[in-house]
């Protein structure tokens, strides 16, 4: 029992990692990234669709996303759709590919983004608390049911304190990297 509580907390802390990569990953940092227009969404036949659905992104260079529609009447759809994002991108059309250049990131814009990495990073920390709680939780209720002793408990609470310790050092770890990242000019 306890290892099945142990084995749950640490499965949902990978996933709190894994979402805070993806979240950092979406945050611009000057370079072309196509993880940038992820969440772009566009109107495709009347229902809301993502651009990765109805589109190949690539990248041209360093600093130029290429989008190409698999349709030719998407692409008014799919510049509209990347202006309207409130990414701050400006894309270009050439015949079938849409050009989406990175602007360069003002240090006002990057002391911004650094909040709002610090924001989602605290969030991860908290659901990563938050899992922490409930296993001990479930310990609890193991050792008022009498199922383990009070030595097991301890040593069950300890793991669990070590799992916490260990993925809140990766999400600061993956914060740190990102911030770098950040105020690279």
């Amino acid at each position: 029992m306890i290892n099945d509580i142990t084995k749950d907390a640490e499965d949902r802390m990978k996933k709190c990692v894994a979402s805070a990569e993806a979240a950092f990953s979406r945050v611009r940092t000057g370079r072309a990234n196509p993880a940038i227009l992820e969440g772009v969404r566009v109107s495709y036949y009347g229902s809301s669709t993502l651009l990765s659905q109805v589109a190949n992104i690539g990248m041209e260079d360093s600093r130029t996303l290429t989008v190409q529609p698999w349709e030719k009447n998407l692409i008014p759809e799919v510049e509209k759709a990347i202006i309207n994002a409130g990414l701050g991108l400006n894309p270009s059309t050439a015949g079938m590919i849409v050009r989406v250049p990175m602007p360069p990131l003002t240090e006002q814009t990057r002391k911004d983004l650094i909040k709002v990495v610090k924001k989602e990073a605290e969030e991860v920390r908290v659901s990563v608390r938050n899992i922490r709680r409930d296993a001990n939780a479930a310990l609890k209720d193991l050792l008022k049911s009498k199922s383990i002793s009070e030595d097991e408990d301890k040593r069950a609470q300890d793991a669990i304190q070590k799992l916490t310790d260990r993925y809140i050092e990766q999400i600061e770890k993956l914060l740190a990297k990102k911030e770098t990242d950040l105020m690279e000019v």
